[in-house]
């Protein structure tokens, strides 16, 4: 019954998709073709409705034991097995789902400054042609009737990024030596040094992977016009076939439409400093509070004039 010997847990939007394709390069790991199964999100099937393209991306859940197994079963003798899935982070009772399953497991989280990566997960819903909101503040500000109406997680834009009481529930259920802890920006800016700390981590050879491939990049944004909102409307009513039509031939749908919405691409915008002094308040608290769980120090974060790279 192969289980991952590890996981890289947390957060959407941090560097989670460049560490999965650096870590399949190394010759002792092994990490399945399928990122982010989201096996431990749920105790059985996945839920059948949601925001928009939630009911699509539920479809792509592995959440039946014997399939996750079979995710692991090409593993070769001797290697590590482990898998991404940002999302179990946020999910409180993924912890205790993780800890009943797999109880040595060790948990890799990159953690991102959260107003940047509030920014960058709207920013990706809403080249996805699925945010209706064209406003980053605005898209924030209904998290909480989104959440009410069932959205999926990846809608929580500001509570996803609470990782003081994420971390402190994890440090409840898991010892710390099995938790390692890095920033977005020690992937970004000392990838070799990072990758070296999570393959020593983890118990394999260091000094064997060197760089992060250049994976799930966006330079841009898709701008607002009609057009474009006429093309985002298909899309988030599932593609021109509608919700009742059958699975493929929605996402067969979204390629079309996607190149339509992509057509035209502008500069990928960064976190402004008035959008930071909007919503850094709703984080201060919490990031006081990851300082004191973690003994890590995150003062960078609560400044509003800075840009986006620091993160």
């Amino acid at each position: 019954m192969p289980l991952p010997d590890f996981l890289i847990a947390g957060v959407p939007k941090a560097g989670t998709t460049a560490l999965h394709a650096a870590l399949v390069r190394h010759p002792g790991l092994f990490l399945p073709a399928v990122k982010e199964p989201k096996f431990f999100l749920t105790d059985g099937r996945p839920p059948r409705t949601g925001g928009p393209g939630d009911v699509q991306t539920y479809q792509e859940h592995v959440w039946r034991r014997a399939d996750y197994e079979a995710l692991f079963a090409s593993a070769p003798a001797g290697a590590l097995r482990g898998e991404a899935t940002p999302f179990y982070l946020y999910d409180h009772d993924a912890h205790d789902r993780i800890r009943a399953l797999v109880p040595a497991a060790r948990l890799i989280l990159l953690l991102r400054d959260p107003v940047d990566r509030a920014h960058s997960n709207w920013t990706h819903l809403w080249n996805a042609g699925l945010e209706p909101e064209a406003d980053f503040l605005t898209a924030c500000r209904a998290e909480q009737w989104r959440r009410a109406d069932g959205w999926a997680d990846f809608w929580h834009y500001i509570s996803l990024g609470l990782y003081g009481r994420q971390v402190q529930h994890l440090y409840k259920v898991f010892p710390r030596e099995q938790v390692l802890l890095l920033r977005y920006r020690d992937l970004k800016d000392a990838p070799a040094a990072t990758l070296d700390r999570v393959c020593d981590f983890l118990g394999v050879p260091t000094g064997v992977l060197r760089e992060i491939p250049k994976e799930n990049v966006n330079r841009h944004v898709v701008e607002d016009n009609g057009v474009n909102r006429v093309l985002r409307g298909l899309l988030r009513a599932g593609g021109q076939f509608g919700h009742r039509a059958p699975v493929p031939l929605r996402l067969a749908a979204r390629g079309p439409l996607l190149t339509l919405l992509h057509r035209k691409r502008g500069t990928r915008p960064v976190t402004t400093p008035q959008e930071r002094a909007a919503l850094l308040p709703l984080f201060a608290d919490d990031i006081a509070l990851l300082q004191d769980v973690t003994g890590e120090r995150y003062d960078d974060w609560m400044a509003v004039d800075r840009h986006a790279s620091a993160s």
